[in-house]
């Protein structure tokens, strides 16, 4: 379905650019309220990460949602996922995420979530654009929203974190390294480890609102593998600026993506009887992973590239466990969308259960070397690429090399003009030499 604001995952973009603007936040609000309105809600909660421009969207959306007649309840720094589950426990009709998630400061964002705690359904996301486009007009005054500021949001969300990690376990005896990326966990993580009974220290935990994903978090793992060698700690763990994503890293600094802690997480479930059916993964999961989920037995299927379709999946398949490899894990018997926290419990879950560490838990898993270049596209359209009979011949050529040994994937970028080469395979030389011949392939099309 066409959509001229939000994308897969929202609206997002450069502050002060295109609708990233105080101006479109207030309109933004406006459209909502109403179209929430229509359907005789009237509450809706706000959340944010701790980017500067967050005080700015806040106010407006604030502003914009009361002019429809709508009362807001205010969060302040929230994770993305804690917003989600407030959303349900308040009752509210819709919460609002202020974040541009593992983005630098510069840029910001806006994502709804259902009553449900769930990404909004289509139709509602066409109805508020379609609000967008009418004139804006204020409610009487006797009819305008109220707003009210929400204490203790951040003690609630602790408590529903600490409440997936079984009650049989602590995690009493271990050093953990918590990197909050100056995000939105900053005031969470801390807390929800060191009353479960680790020893925390703590990095990325003092935001300033410009150095929020600044050479920490999820997609910067240097500072927390040299902090976990440096303190000696028995594991790190590392969220991104909205806390929806988690990386970890073992005793000798070794980093475990999310297909790490999918395959840690799923083998735990198994043994517990309570996985439930398979397992979810993406076009980007590695092929080790599957072969490994099939020596278990544990059905595994791939969705797009983007947790909405990791979700969809899930539910038509009425599974509980999927994720991407960026470390954006789905537990649904615990948590509606994904949540870094609640994923990183469930990972410290297997850990005291069985007595083992990080990289005891992962030596079953063979991940195969796996090489991804991008090719520009310049003027060139990715479907005339892939329709040409000179990048057929070669895709054939390897698909047929890796046969029942690795596997291509040739895929557009969805957000910049690329085409994205993946192999993978248990030889790095051969899939390397592959990958590398397909794009050069790739390139002389586009020159052409």
């Amino acid at each position: 379905m066409s959509r001229k604001y939000f994308g897969t995952d929202g609206i997002r973009g450069r502050v002060g650019e295109g609708a990233v603007t105080a101006e479109f936040m207030l309109k933004l609000g406006w459209a909502a309220g109403k179209v929430f309105n229509q359907k005789g809600y009237n509450k809706i909660l706000i959340g944010k990460d701790t980017r500067i421009s967050g005080y700015m969207f806040e106010s407006a959306l604030e502003a914009g949602l009361s002019a429809a007649g709508v009362d807001v309840y205010l969060l302040g720094p929230m994770p993305t996922p804690g917003i989600a589950y407030l959303t349900r426990t308040f009752h509210a009709q819709a919460g609002i995420v202020i974040s541009a998630s593992h983005n630098p400061f510069e840029d910001n964002g806006i994502k709804f979530f259902s009553a449900q705690g769930t990404k909004l359904p289509d139709d509602v996301e066409a109805a508020i654009e379609a609000q967008l486009d009418e004139a804006m007009v204020t409610v009487s005054p006797d009819k305008l929203g109220k707003a009210k500021r929400i204490a203790d949001a951040a003690g609630r969300y602790i408590e529903f974190c600490k409440s997936t990690f079984p009650n049989d376990y602590d995690l009493n005896g271990l050093k953990i390294v918590l990197d909050c990326a100056h995000g939105a966990t900053y005031h969470i993580a801390p807390s929800v480890f060191t009353e479960l009974g680790a020893e925390v220290v703590a990095i990325g935990a003092q935001p300033d609102g410009l150095n929020i994903n600044k050479d920490v978090g999820s997609t910067s793992p240097a500072a927390l593998q040299a902090a976990v060698l440096e303190h000696q700690a028995d594991l790190g763990i590392a969220f991104d600026g909205d806390g929806d994503r988690v990386a970890m890293v073992d005793q000798q600094g070794h980093i475990l993506d999310g297909d790490d802690l999918l395959y840690i997480i799923a083998t735990d479930m198994q043994r517990e009887d309570m996985l439930c059916g398979g397992v979810v993964g993406t076009l980007m999961s590695n092929y080790g992973l599957e072969k490994a989920f099939a020596e278990l037995n544990i059905p595994f299927r791939r969705a797009k590239v983007g947790d909405r379709y990791v979700m969809a999946e899930l539910k038509a398949n009425d599974w509980r466990v999927g994720g991407e490899n960026s470390g954006h894990i789905v537990c649904q018997h615990v948590q509606t969308t994904g949540d870094g926290i609640v994923s990183a419990l469930q990972v410290m879950a297997a850990v005291a259960r069985s007595g083992k560490s990080l990289s005891e838990l992962l030596r079953p898993l063979n991940k195969l070397p796996q090489v991804l270049i991008n090719v520009r596209l310049g003027q060139a359209s990715a479907e005339n690429v892939q329709k040409s009979a000179a990048v057929k011949a070669k895709i054939a050529e390897v698909t047929q090399a890796l046969d029942g040994r690795g596997r291509l994937l040739l895929r557009p970028s969805g957000t910049e003009p690329l085409i994205r080469v993946m192999t993978e395979g248990e030889d790095r030389v051969e899939v390397t030499a592959l990958a590398e011949g397909l794009a050069a392939i790739i390139e002389q099309e586009v020159a052409i």
